[in-house]
């Protein structure tokens, strides 16, 4: 078998594998080196030597014996120690009854609801997340945040402490704790593409390996729980959007507004995929927050062009979306339906309602400037381009913004 395709599977196995021996033996950082062992020495046989018949199963047993030699020494240096508290090993804790085939799916979802657990900050579920259930080093998700390895690390381990003296059980949460926890996971996701598709910060408008990553687990999740039409509808929204992403950039990495962007380069297998789910996750359940996101983007995406969208049905779904969520990222984009669909000078009153509430945002500003381009205040749209240059963190945002100020000069 190619080494690429050793390492795609390696990738797809790490996050059930980790989960059943978390599972049997509760202990998350000896656990996830245990696995990482395992992960390496099968990437080092698997090629050579050729697939096992059960792979999931051949690195449960490698990283449950790995773990209990860790585990083992941890006893003995206790005792060196003559600390009173020993780990108990037992023949119950064997790795092959971890490899239930029942549990494959149970073990992935556990995993997420843990790294999303309440006490860790969004930061912190984002970082574990991606390292425990992604599968990205430490290295990989230090430079998707800008932030140096060593700084990233003791992020990784503070949520690790937190989870451990949290005292959490390895198991689904109550039935009283999911919902709310399934909210955090998916709000995790949710970041996570979003930081992918549109970068707050750094030299990269777009860092794809985000995006993707978010995708992936997201289907883990709808594969594990299709019938929770808001996991549907994430999934769905992730798709949707991302299928412009081919068009959003220009060869220098400029950002491309949607009413510029060529269209024929739009991922139409996406675009496909998406209104397929949304479609599927309509007709069950609430409607949930995900779902009417997905719906207005199926609205953008279905558009032959930027004339022919539909504005007043996207203007009435965000002021639906208003209603579940008074969020002012919500409210500043159904100002700007508003303008498209009523005129410019309806979109600035609707705006500057929310000034107030995002002041610092440069999303404000650029919106309030389009509105005043479309209106014909042009030294007054310069005014807020440049603002919003200003108070963007994202340089090939900064250039585009600039750039359009320039333009109307």
């Amino acid at each position: 078998m190619p080494d690429s395709g050793v390492e795609d599977m390696l990738r797809e196995l790490s996050p059930p594998v980790l989960g059943a021996v978390v599972r049997r033996y509760g202990h998350f950082d000896l656990a996830e080196d245990a696995t990482q062992e395992a992960l390496l020495a099968a990437a080092t046989q698997w090629p050579a030597d050729g697939l096992p018949d059960n792979p999931r199963a051949w690195l449960i047993t490698v990283a449950s014996r790995r773990l209990t030699d860790l585990l083992r020494g941890e006893q003995a240096r206790r005792r060196r120690e003559d600390t009173v508290t020993q780990w108990t090993l037992s023949e119950e804790h064997l790795a092959p009854a971890a490899d239930r085939r029942a549990a494959d799916s149970d073990d992935t979802l556990i995993l997420l609801f843990l790294c999303c657990h309440p006490s860790l900050s969004p930061s912190s579920q984002i970082a574990l997340t991606l390292r425990a259930v992604g599968s990205l080093t430490t290295a990989e998700i230090a430079r998707a945040f800008l932030v140096p390895e060593a700084t990233m690390t003791r992020r990784i381990s503070r949520a690790k402490t937190s989870i451990k003296t949290s005292g959490v059980p390895f198991g689904m949460p109550p039935e009283a704790d999911r919902v709310a926890r399934l909210d955090a996971v998916l709000h995790v996701l949710y970041l996570i593409f979003n930081e992918g598709y549109a970068s707050t910060s750094g030299p990269d408008l777009v860092r794809s390996e985000l995006s993707t990553e978010a995708i992936r687990l997201t289907r883990i999740v709808h594969r594990l729980l299709p019938d929770d039409s808001e996991v549907t509808g994430l999934l769905a929204l992730m798709l949707l959007t991302d299928a412009r992403r081919p068009a959003r950039t220009g060869p220098d990495g400029a950002p491309i507004p949607m009413s510029e962007q060529d269209r024929s380069r739009w991922n139409t297998e996406y675009v496909a995929e998406g209104i397929a789910l949304l479609s599927e996750a309509l007709p069950n359940g609430p409607t949930g927050q995900f779902q009417i996101q997905a719906a207005i983007a199926a609205l953008h995406d279905e558009a032959p062009s930027n004339e022919e969208t539909d504005w007043p049905q996207i203007e009435a779904l965000y002021e639906l979306l208003l209603r579940l969520s008074d969020n002012p990222v919500v409210a500043l984009n159904h100002a700007v339906a508003v303008g498209m669909t009523q005129g410019p000078r309806e979109g600035l009153v609707a705006l500057e309602k929310l000034g107030d509430r995002i002041p610092g945002d440069h999303r404000f500003h650029a919106a309030r400037a389009h509105l005043l381009e479309m209106a014909g205040d042009t030294d007054e749209a310069v005014e807020s381009y440049v603002e919003a240059a200003r108070r963007a963190t994202s340089l090939p945002r900064q250039r585009y913004l600039h750039s359009r100020a320039a333009r109307l000069r």
